[in-house]
Order: C-alpha cells, then structure tokens, then sequence
C-alpha cells in the first residue's frame, strides 16, 4: 500500500477510530430493561447496523411490543439521551491502538483528512476523545441525508477536503462502507474484516503498524508542500 498515491485520507468512526459498541449495548439494554425486553452482545450488533427508529422497531418485535409513533419517538429519544450521557465520559484511551499514532503522522505532513460517520453524535465522540482537531471535515448523520452504500457521505467529504475521489483513500470497518467508497470511485482500506467479505482495496487487522517509523524507513510519506 503505497500511501504517497493519496492527497487527503477519510476515515469511519465506530470500529476504526474508536469503539462506541458497549456504550450503545448498555443505552439499548437499560431500554429493553425499561420494556421489558431482554437483549445480548449479539442482539446489539444487529441493532447497530440499523437507524435509531429501525432498532426500535426491531425491539419491539423481539418483545412482540406494540407502541404508537409518538411513543418510539420518545424510547428513541430516550434510548439517544442515555447514550449521549455514557459517550460524554469517554476519554482519550478509548481511542483505538495505533490510531494516534497515524492521525499524528499525517497531521505533521499536513494530509487533509475527513471523518465520515452515520452517528448524529460523531462529533461529541470526537470531543470526548480529544482528536476533533485531527480531521479538517466532519460529516455525519445530521449532514449526510443517504446512508452507505450510498456514497454521498464520502464525496461530500472529498468535496470539501477539495479532492477528487481517486486522491483520497478510505478507512472502514464494514462492508457497507467499502461498497460506498467504491460506488465513488473511492480506494479503501478494510479494518479488521477480510478483503473478500467487503471487496475492499486493501486490508489491515488494525492501525498497530501504521506509525510514523513504519512510513518513515519504507519512505511512503512524501510532504504536500512540493
């Protein structure tokens, strides 16, 4: 992977930079508890990959649940307030291994770099965590109306990086966002799922080797001022 060939580097969050799971797992399981519903480690990674109301939905479905739309709005509600609540007290050690290391690399040869999140609450993780000012763009769920595998998310965040697709390389965690940055015409690195799964560009288990030793003696960095 030779990183030279890209101007501007955008990245997920959750799963990439770092892992908001358990704080979602306990939102949702103070809910069910609320409803009576029981749910696990796995009904919740089915329930991350939905919308807030989609996972109400499927709550109610696991605890054959009827409620009007005014009252999901208000569990959703509920379920975000406590969720926003337990990510406030996330701190700097959540971030995942090795990503400091590289925001940093990239920051000191002034890469433009995005953050591409479906959250509506990327932007307060990114506070809590201390690396807001890491990434030039922010696009999240409040700003990007289609969601992956569509690739609107990313090419507005190349937009205002100012790069074409081909000039930025893409970091994800699922499948879905891979597709999303192909469907853009986007190269994109898979973090920790198989280049098969997700028919990503390229693949790494994590960001454990992505450090500036790692770019310095193979000579994949080149500054942006030449």
């Amino acid at each position: 992977m030779d990183l030279s060939s890209y101007r501007g580097f955008i990245f997920d969050l959750d799963g990439v930079i770092v892992d908001t799971r358990p704080y979602h797992l306990r939102a949702w399981q103070r809910l069910a508890k609320e409803l009576g519903v029981e749910i696990d480690e796995q009904s919740n990674e089915e329930l991350r990959r939905l919308s807030r109301m989609e996972g109400i939905e499927k709550l109610m479905e696991w605890g054959h649940l009827y409620g009007s739309d005014a009252e999901k709005m208000f569990w959703a509600d509920r379920k975000n307030k406590w969720y926003i609540e337990l990510i406030a007290q996330m701190s700097p050690s959540e971030i995942l291994p090795g990503v400091m290391d590289f925001l940093l690399v990239l920051k000191q040869y002034d890469y433009p770099t995005a953050l591409v999140s479906s959250s509506a609450n990327a932007r307060k993780v990114l506070l809590s965590t201390g690396i807001d000012p890491y990434f030039d763009v922010v696009i999240d769920g409040t700003i990007a109306k289609k969601s992956k595998p569509a690739p609107d998310c990313f090419l507005m965040a190349a937009y205002e990086l100012g790069l074409q697709p081909g000039e930025c390389l893409v970091f994800e965690d699922a499948p879905v966002g891979t597709q999303a940055a192909r469907a853009g015409g986007f190269k994109s690195v898979a973090v920790g799922i198989h280049r098969d799964v997700c028919n990503a560009d390229y693949t790494i288990e994590g960001f454990d080797n992505f450090s500036y030793r790692l770019f310095y003696e193979t000579n994949l960095i080149h500054t942006t001022s030449e």
